[in-house]
This record gives C-alpha cells, sequence and structure tokens, in this order.
C-alpha cells in the first residue's frame, strides 16, 4: 500500500507475503475477490515476521468505476494507486480501457497481449516499490495471467469463485469425460457418473459450455481457456497446482476429496464480506433507497416475502418481466423485486410501473442483497442460481426457488435441490422463459405448509449452522488460508523464485 515500507532482501532473508489478486471485471467476481484480498491481508506471516500484503487488480476501465475520483484523461502508468485499510488496488489495460468486450477472435487476442503487457508493468512497478509479489491469483479464467505468472517466475494459484462439484466437472472433462459428455449433449437426461461424487450428474446439470449444442465460438474459446488454464497449472506439479475453492468440507466434502486426488486444493469458503464492508456494484444505483425497501420490509409478516433477483448481468425482456410478475401475482405474497434502471427497455419499465400500483409489492433497481436475505420477513430467494446468491442465501438460511440459465448456474441449482434439498429448481419452458405459473409453482413447493417445504426450510437452517461453522473465527476457512499463505511460502522461496524476485527489485 501506499508508503509500505521497503524490505530488504537477500537469498537467505524472508520476503514478505504479497498475493497480487486478478479479477474478471465484473461484479461477481470482484466482490468475492475482494474478501478474498481482504482475508488474505488481515492474516500475519506464519512465523509472525509481519502481515501479508494483498493487492487487488481489475481492468483499468473497473477500476474507475470502483474509485470514481480517478482521473479518466490520467494515463495508465500514472493512476493513482488506491487503499483502504486493508487491500491496496492497482489497475491493468485491456487494451480498449472503455468497458468494450471483444466480438472475435482477433478482439480476444488484442485483450490477451494488452492486459499480459499491462500485469507485467504492474507486476514490477510493485516489486520497484519494495513489495515484490511472491503469488499471483486469478479468478477462474484469465489467460493472461498464465502468460504473467510464466514470464516472471511467480507462483500462481486459482481462485474458483464456484462449488467444488463445478471444479470436479471442468477437471474430468478435460481428463477422459469431454468426448463422452460432449456426445450426448443433446441429451437432458443422460447420466454420467464422474469419479468421486455421490450422484450422477446429468448433461442438464453440467456448466452449460460443456453441454452447448449451437457450437459458438464463443463456447469453443472458453472451454479452450479451460483447457489452457489446466494444463499451465498441471505443469508446475500437483503441490503447485493450487485452487482456492468458494465452499467448505462440510457442505462438499464428496467433491473436494475427488479434486483434492489430482489438485492442491484450498476451501476457504463460504467468501462472504462482512455487514460492516460495503460490497462493489458497478452499476448505477445512485437513486436506489435503503432506507425505503428495509421499512418495506419491517412491515411484512415474518417469512411471507418472496424475494427476486437474477444476478447483477442479466436483463429482461418484456416477455419473462411479464411471466415472472403474473406469477408473483399468482403467489398472493408480497414480493421485493429487483431489476436493475440502466438498459431497462421503456415497455419492461411500463410493465413494472403497472404491477406496483397493484400494491402488492415492491420494484428496486437495487439493493443490499444480504441484507435482505437476512431479514426476518424473507421467505425464498428466487435467483437465478449464480454461486454468489447460492452462498449468500444459504449463509442466510433463505430457501431458493433456483431458475438457472447458464454458466455454473444449471450445477449450483442441481445442489441446492438434489445434494442439499435447500429448495427446488424451476423449469423454463422451450423459449427459455420461467413462466408465471411455474414460479408460483415452486414458491408454493418452499413457502408452503407441506412436509417438503417444512423439511426444505429445516434443512436451510442447518446449512446456516454449517455456513457459520467453516467462517468462525479460527475455523476451518481460516486454518485453509493459513495452509495457502504457508504453502505458497515454500514455492515462492524456490532458488528461481528468489532471482526473479530480485531481478524485479532492481528495476
Amino acid at each position: 500500500m501506499a508508503g509500505a515500507e521497503r524490505q530488504p532482501l537477500g537469498r537467505s532473508d524472508a520476503v514478505r507475503r504479497h498475493f497480487l489478486i486478478v479479477a474478471f471485471g465484473i461484479q461477481s467476481h470482484i466482490n468475492p475477490c475482494r474478501v478474498l484480498a481482504r482475508r488474505l491481508a488481515q492474516l500475519q506471516d506464519e512465523d509472525g515476521s509481519g502481515p501479508v500484503l494483498a493487492t487487488l487488480s481489475v481492468p483499468l476501465f473497473t477500476h474507475r468505476r470502483m474509485f470514481p475520483s480517478s482521473g479518466s484523461g490520467v494515463k495508465l502508468e500514472e493512476e493513482e494507486e488506491a487503499a483502504d485499510s486493508t487491500v491496496s488496488y492497482v489497475p491493468y489495460s485491456d487494451g480498449f480501457d472503455d468497458g468494450t468486450t471483444a466480438k472475435d477472435a482477433d478482439g480476444r487476442a488484442r485483450i490477451r497481449r494488452a492486459s499480459s503487457q499491462s500485469l507485467s508493468a504492474v507486476v514490477a512497478r510493485l516489486a520497484a516499490r519494495g513489495r515484490p509479489v511472491t503469488c499471483i491469483v486469478c479468478s477462474l479464467i484469465l489467460p493472461c495471467v498464465l502468460d504473467v505468472a510464466r514470464e516472471h517466475a511467480i507462483p500462481m494459484a486459482v481462485f474458483w469463485i464456484q462449488p467444488a462439484t463445478v471444479l470436479a466437472a471442468h477437471y474430468n472433462y478435460f481428463h477422459g469425460y469431454g468426448e463422452l459428455i460432449a456426445s450426448h449433449a443433446a441429451d437432458p437426461t443422460y447420466e454420467v457418473a464422474l469419479p468421486g461424487l455421490c450422484r450422477t450428474l446429468r448433461i442438464r446439470d453440467f456448466p452449460s459450455f460443456y453441454v452447448d449444442t449451437t457450437g459458438g465460438e464463443v463456447t469453443k474459446f472458453v472451454i479452450e481457456m479451460f483447457r489452457e488454464q489446466f494444463e499451465f497449472m498441471e505443469a508446475q506439479g500437483q503441490s503447485a497446482n493450487k485452487y482456492l475453492v468458494n465452499t467448505f468440507d462440510e457442505l462438499e466434502p464428496a467433491a473436494l476429496a475427488a479434486v483434492r486426488q489430482h489438485l492442491d486444493v484450498f476451501a476457504v469458503g463460504p467468501v462472504l464480506g462482512s455487514s460492516a464492508e460495503a460490497r462493489i456494484h458497478l452499476f448505477d444505483h445512485a437513486s436506489a433507497d435503503r432506507e425505503r425497501y428495509m421499512d418495506w420490509l419491517g412491515a411484512q409478516p415474518e417469512k411471507s416475502v418472496v424475494y427476486v433477483s437474477f444476478g447483477s448481468i442479466s436483463t429482461y425482456v418484456k416477455q419473462q418481466i411479464e411471466e415472472i410478475v403474473h406469477g408473483l401475482r399468482r403467489c398472493g405474497r408480497p414480493y421485493l423485486f429487483v431489476v436493475r434502471k440502466d438498459g431497462r427497455q421503456e415497455d419492461v419499465s411500463r410493465c413494472l410501473d403497472d404491477a406496483v400500483q397493484e400494491g402488492q409489492g415492491l420494484v428496486v433497481e437495487w439493493c443490499d442483497q444480504p441484507a435482505v436475505l437476512s431479514h426476518p420477513s424473507v421467505g425464498c430467494f428466487v435467483t437465478h442460481c449464480g454461486w454468489n446468491s447460492t452462498v449468500e442465501a444459504m449463509a442466510l438460511g433463505v430457501p431458493v426457488v433456483a431458475a438457472p440459465s447458464m454458466f455454473d448456474q444449471p450445477t449450483n441449482a442441481y445442489l441446492i435441490e438434489e445434494e442439499w434439498a435447500g429448495g427446488v429448481r424451476g423449469e423454463r419452458n422451450g423459449e427459455g422463459v420461467f413462466t408465471g405459473a411455474e414460479l408460483a409453482r415452486c414458491v408454493e413447493m418452499v413457502m408452503g405448509s407441506d412436509a417438503r417445504a417444512v423439511e426444505i426450510r429445516e434443512r436451510v437452517e442447518a446449512l446456516k449452522g454449517m455456513a457459520r461453522r467453516a467462517t468462525a473465527s479460527g475455523g476451518p476457512a481460516e486454518r485453509s488460508l493459513r495452509s495457502f499463505v504457508k504453502a505458497c511460502r515454500k514455492d515462492s522461496m524456490s532458488p528461481t523464485m528468489s532471482e526473479s524476485i530480485l531481478s524485479k527489485e532492481e528495476i
């Protein structure tokens, strides 16, 4: 951080642990990466010699949204390093710096080249400031990080911001099961038995990229990036093949045991910010009135509210909004529905305005999700089943109605319904729409009075207790993170790594 003292280095000296955490520039990656950085920075070196340093790096466009005071006209190398009480923040350039996403192979190659060069310069500058990076951590797949780790001979770890079951699915796809899965991609009910997992996974339960029958270029690109990452990590040897996974042993014992046969896995979850920590929100929510919706929640009966949110990326077409509103109307329960305002179509806004006039629920453009989920009036969570939302619901004891569509969401929904019995999975129709009738059916299954609804509510209370035990001070998550730091120390003190640090220190 700014003002950190320069530490003398020598071949016999211990280098202070410094983790550079590189996050993909979207909200669902940044928030858990920031929490991980904070947790790392709150640890002491295992020998008590000093604090662990953590720096979070995101694309320049995202960095300037996080820190609006940064001048948009300032050159990247002159950008002031931001810091809070525990973590420092440095941006890197992706070659566009305006939020543009690559639309073709040439664009993706340009982003990789620019990001690799910029991150390499970040590593050099940090070393020159007396804070050499001893381990670089990336969120899921960031191919530029592979390039930087290779160039600087810095140990690398992956922060797997999804469950261990998804990690097992990815690993096995590239180790003997890819052809089997791909050859049955058109049969959603086909069952695949992956080594070590308690249950078979149906094709419909796999991460969407591996069962995509459209042959899209993005799907092919993502699969190849995962393949490259696994090959890069395996080339380091199993002891250096480190994955920090946002889960805990009591939640996924079989999946963790399965992947630990091949990877050096540290279960550090659930990775959740404390109630005192402000979450990063990259979208405009200046007009969000927290007091209004919290007061509204306070006026509702206990466990009566249906909370609906499909994450920070999703946008809605009119048909889907109409179906959700129709389903909520059929439920006859109070609801809180989150729909981002930026990018919202006019016909969607009119539909929502009409629904609000009925007085049954409240529509907001943004909310403090952990605060809402922990409110006693909330009875269930209708969600796209992103892992962050899934973990929050589980840790706060809220039954889930899962309406997955892509990425890891189908696997997460499978875990919720079949592994943990903490909710139900809703089915989308042939057009990919989550219908109102299906929403109402699922809400009744978790909020009703029959035996299954009661069992689900009891089960989520048990899951809540598991999550609390995992994150307790000195508990499994903290111990696992300390083990990771200790293991990284051994890696970074190899002769090759020591020489790399010293050479970068001299820049």
